[in-house]
């Protein structure tokens, strides 16, 4: 058991420096070739922002002694002519049916029912064994606990401070 332990550790050091090794030369050789790529053409020169339009002038609102006067609203109203009066509405009765004289409905017929069956009287408390006693459990106190002062770390704000709790 301990022979293909140490065969897994060593296979997986060896895993570990061949991706080191692979990713040194990768890196190097990025660099060899970033080094020697040709300069790429200046950028072309950004067009300018074009001038923004004027906004259309607003004409200009006529002098208020050109306006005419506002009507006065009278205070009493004109008499209107006679109003007909509404026509009555015609009583409308419904006609009379005669409906089918009621059914009767059967006598339930008088059935005995079997007496109630008695109900066992309760027994007496007092031949009842006594309830046994429940013993009082007392915990011990719980320790103080004290917790370190919250480190301040810089940029972060402190939290509100909350009041201690009562005792």
């Amino acid at each position: 058991m301990a022979a293909s332990s140490a065969s897994g550790l060593l296979a997986t050091a060896a895993l570990v420096v061949a991706l080191m090794l692979s990713g040194t030369t990768t890196t190097l050789a990025a660099r060899h070739l970033a080094d020697t790529t040709p300069a790429a053409a200046p950028a072309a020169v950004v067009p300018g922002i074009p001038a923004v339009p004027k906004p259309p002038v607003v004409p200009t609102v006529p002098a208020v002694g050109a306006l005419p006067p506002i009507p006065a609203v009278p205070t009493t109203v004109p008499a209107v002519g006679a109003v007909p009066p509404i026509p009555a509405v015609p009583a409308v009765v419904p006609a009379a049916t005669t409906l089918p004289p009621m059914p009767s409905v059967p006598a339930v017929p008088a059935a005995t029912l079997p007496p109630m069956p008695k109900v066992p009287a309760v027994p007496n408390a007092a031949a009842l064994p006594p309830m046994p006693a429940v013993p009082k459990v007392t915990l011990p106190p719980m320790p103080k606990v004290t917790l370190p002062p919250m480190p301040s770390i810089p940029g972060v704000p402190m939290p509100l401070l909350a009041p201690p709790p009562s005792a």
